[in-house]
C-alpha cells in the first residue's frame, strides 16, 4: 500500500521563498497543493528568477496537451540556454502526479521520465505543476517518490491565521490604503475562506479585496462598512444566521434567509453542503467548549481559523448537544430525501426548517 503524502511542517509559500533567497531550488520542482493561486504565483516567480526576459521564447519552453512527451520533455531540457541563468521546461497541470493519466503519456513513459530525473542538467530546470483533485487522499504517487529522490515538492495548503493576515494586509498596502486590525478580523471571519464546504480560494479573496479597495473610493482607509458592502452576499453568514435563528425558534427568520439564499443563486446541494458543514461544526466546537477546552485549544484540535470557530460559538448558545444531534441527522435526511425524489429540492429545505 502506498505511505501517505508527508507535507512539510512550515508552509510551503515559506519554505520556497527561503530557498529562493539562499539559492537553493533544484533542477526538478514540483508545486502542487490546493491553493492554485500560489502555484500560478511561484510558477512565475521561478520563471521571472531563472529566466531573461529578452530569451524567454527559447529558454522557457511550455509543454502540456499534445506536446507532452518523453523525448520533447529530454530534448529542450538538454538545450543550452542562450542567455538565462537556466533553461525552463514547465510542464502545468500535469496530473500523472496524483495518478491521473493524460493522453499520449503513457506508463512506459512516466516510468522513463522518473529514471531520467537523476539525469537533468546542471543549467537546467523541469518545472511541474499541478492542483490537487478533490478525490485525492494524500497517497504518494511513483511521480512524487521520484521528485522526493532527485528534486524539491512544494506543497501549496491553505494559509492558516498569521499568513492570511499578512496577504490581505500585503494587497491594502500595495493599493495605498490603511486599515485596522478589526477590519483585517472581520476580513477573515466573513469571506468564507477556510471553509471547506465553500469553494472560496485565494483567487476569490484576492477578488473580494480589489472589490472593497474600488468601493474604499477617494478614501485612503478600508473601514467596515466598505467590508459589509462587498462581503455580505457571502453565504456562510446567512447560513450562520439561519441556524442561530432556528436555535431562537424564530422559523419566519430562517425562512426569509434560505429563500434570500435559494434566489441568490447558490446550488441547493451547495447550500445543503454548507449547512451539514456548519453542524457540524458548531456540533464539534460545543462539544469542545462543554469539556472546558480554550479557544486556542479548539482551534488547534479542528485546524480552521479562530474567527469561524467565534462564530460558532456564537450559536451554540442557542442548542442544546441533544437538539444539535438531531437537527444534524435532519440535515442528512434532506440529502437523502432529495436524491430519493421524495420530495423537491427546495420543500425539502423547506421542510429541514419546519420540522426542527
Amino acid at each position: 500500500m502506498a505511505a501517505a503524502y508527508k507535507k512539510e511542517s512550515e508552509h510551503a509559500f515559506v519554505t520556497i521563498e527561503r530557498d529562493l533567497k539562499e539559492g537553493k531550488i533544484p533542477r526538478l520542482v514540483l508545486l502542487c497543493g490546493k491553493e492554485e493561486y500560489l502555484i500560478r504565483w511561484y510558477a512565475d516567480s521561478l520563471v521571472n528568477r531563472f529566466v531573461s526576459d529578452a530569451c524567454r521564447p527559447i529558454d522557457l519552453v511550455t509543454l502540456e496537451d499534445d506536446s507532452v512527451s518523453l523525448s520533447s520533455i529530454v530534448e529542450n531540457l538538454e538545450t543550452i540556454s542562450l542567455m538565462s541563468e537556466r533553461k525552463i521546461v514547465l510542464l502545468p497541470d500535469f496530473m500523472p502526479v496524483y495518478g491521473k493519466s493524460i493522453k499520449g503519456f503513457n506508463e512506459t513513459e512516466l516510468k522513463a521520465l522518473i529514471e531520467y530525473f537523476g539525469e537533468i542538467p546542471e543549467d537546467s530546470l523541469l518545472l511541474i505543476t499541478a492542483s490537487e483533485p478533490e478525490d485525492y487522499r494524500g497517497r504518494k504517487t511513483r511521480l512524487m517518490t521520484g521528485i522526493e529522490k532527485h528534486g524539491k515538492i512544494y506543497d501549496f495548503q491553505g494559509l492558516k491565521d498569521n499568513m492570511l493576515r499578512s496577504f490581505i494586509e500585503k494587497r491594502f498596502r500595495a493599493a495605498g490604503k490603511t486599515y485596522s486590525s478589526s477590519v483585517i478580523n472581520m476580513i477573515i471571519a466573513e469571506s468564507g475562506y477556510g471553509n471547506k464546504a465553500i469553494d472560496y480560494t485565494l483567487y476569490n479573496l484576492e477578488n473580494d479585496l480589489k472589490k472593497i479597495i474600488a468601493h474604499c473610493g477617494g478614501s485612503n482607509e478600508v473601514t467596515a462598512a466598505d467590508v459589509s458592502d462587498i462581503l455580505s452576499t457571502n453565504p456562510e453568514n446567512d447560513v450562520f444566521a439561519m441556524l442561530d435563528a432556528i436555535g431562537r425558534n424564530r422559523k419566519d427568520e430562517a425562512f426569509r434567509l434560505l429563500n434570500n439564499l435559494i434566489e441568490a443563486g447558490t446550488p441547493v446541494f451547495n447550500l445543503l453542503r454548507l449547512i451539514t458543514s456548519q453542524l457540524e461544526l458548531v456540533l464539534a466546537v460545543k462539544e469542545m467548549k462543554d469539556e472546558g477546552m480554550t479557544l486556542n485549544a479548539i482551534q488547534k484540535k479542528l485546524g480552521i481559523h479562530q474567527f469561524r470557530i467565534k462564530k460558532a460559538m456564537a450559536v451554540t448558545g442557542q442548542y442544546s448537544m441533544g437538539d444539535l444531534r438531531k437537527t444534524l441527522c435532519a440535515a442528512y435526511d434532506v440529502d437523502e430525501n432529495i436524491k430519493t425524489g421524495l420530495l423537491e429540492s427546495t420543500m425539502a429545505l423547506e421542510f429541514f426548517i419546519a420540522q426542527i
